[in-house]
């Protein structure tokens, strides 16, 4: 059980009892705020991190109950731990209480040495839930994690709609063999320091990387409003940060970068493939397979980026496209559109 201080909120309408209350939480070594009932305490609650909720049942406006549905229905607030202190009598509401998610339940008045207790174990269980949390964001992208948390955890897939986007740097396997180990690595990183920037920041997350090749998915897990345009928005950035790159690479001498993007839109497979001990986020079906074959024919007619009709038709404005020869590609028995940006 941990002996760290923590960052207690008390709602409570009866002044008297915030007093008391606070006095008894700073005694134990722990820091306070108050809340004058349920509707104040959610708000202190979102603008501010607290490790255990001490929450009355009996308020205006938003009792105690409804504090604990809508923490549980709020998946940014549903890990705070709440004893509930109350003087309401009767079986029945301890086990509504508990129900609802509240991890503990004293009685007013709070006997001093029973809440040292129960803060402590809330305090413990705080860290750990922290510390989950800090582990799956290290291992696993901010949508991946926020979906698990909404969500859960479970092997399967859904047929969702997305937008595909595959990058690959041009020769660089020919590049790399003049190169030392450490400054292939180093290139690397900063490539994909540059690719995330560009993929995070238009909505989309980096799935697969494989070498100096990637995968980007758009619209999944979490829905885009037009993942196509932020597909290929993501590759024009990305575009321009590699000609800036590229500058600094020419005056010091070193050969520039080239990059090929394919970006295909339209039903994917996507959700968690493996087992219940290790598991991945990912995306399969036709759509993914034509996005890499496109990437692939950039390097056959020497474009950067080629869409297919789908992104093409998402696009604000079509007019940055021009159409090019239809592909025909392993795995599709009809040619395909495309178009080059």
């Amino acid at each position: 059980m941990t002996d760290a201080p923590g960052k207690m909120l008390i709602a409570d309408d009866n002044k008297v009892n915030r007093l008391l209350m606070t006095r008894s939480v700073e005694l134990l070594g722990h820091k306070a705020d108050v809340a004058k009932n349920g509707k104040v305490a959610l708000q202190m609650l979102a603008q501010s991190d607290y490790d255990v909720l001490l929450l009355d049942i009996e308020m205006p406006e938003m009792d105690g109950f409804e504090v604990l549905e809508a923490l549980n229905a709020d998946p940014a607030l549903r890990d705070i731990p709440v004893i509930v202190t109350s003087s309401l009598e009767g079986l029945e509401n301890i086990v509504r209480c508990i129900e609802l998610g509240a991890a503990d339940y004293i009685p007013k008045p709070v006997n001093k040495v029973l809440l040292n207790a129960r803060l402590g174990a809330c305090l413990e269980r705080k860290r750990l839930y922290d510390e989950q949390k800090r582990l799956l964001r290290r291992f696993a992208t901010e949508e991946v994690a926020q979906d698990l948390q909404t969500s859960g955890f479970a092997i399967g897939a859904s047929r969702t709609n997305a937008s595909i986007l595959f990058c690959d740097i041009r020769n660089f396997t020919v590049m790399s063999e003049n190169m030392a180990p450490e400054a292939t690595i180093e290139l690397l990183n900063t490539y994909y320091t540059l690719m995330f920037e560009a993929v995070t920041s238009h909505g989309g997350m980096i799935n697969l990387m494989v070498g100096d090749g990637l995968m980007a998915i758009f619209g999944a897990p979490q829905p885009l409003e037009n993942a196509a345009q932020c597909a290929v928005s993501a590759a024009q950035e990305m575009l321009a940060m590699i000609d800036m790159l590229n500058a600094e690479r020419t005056a010091a001498e070193d050969p520039e970068l080239r990059v090929g993007f394919g970006i295909a839109s339209g039903e994917v497979v996507a959700g968690y493939a493996g087992t219940d001990a290790r598991a991945t986020y990912t995306c399969i079906g036709k759509t993914v397979n034509l996005a890499a074959r496109l990437e692939a024919h950039t390097k056959v007619v020497d474009r950067n980026v080629l869409i297919d009709r789908a992104t093409y038709d998402g696009l604000s404005d079509p007019a940055i496209c021009t159409a090019t020869a239809p592909g025909k590609f392993k795995g599709f028995s009809e040619e395909t559109a495309v178009f080059a940006i």
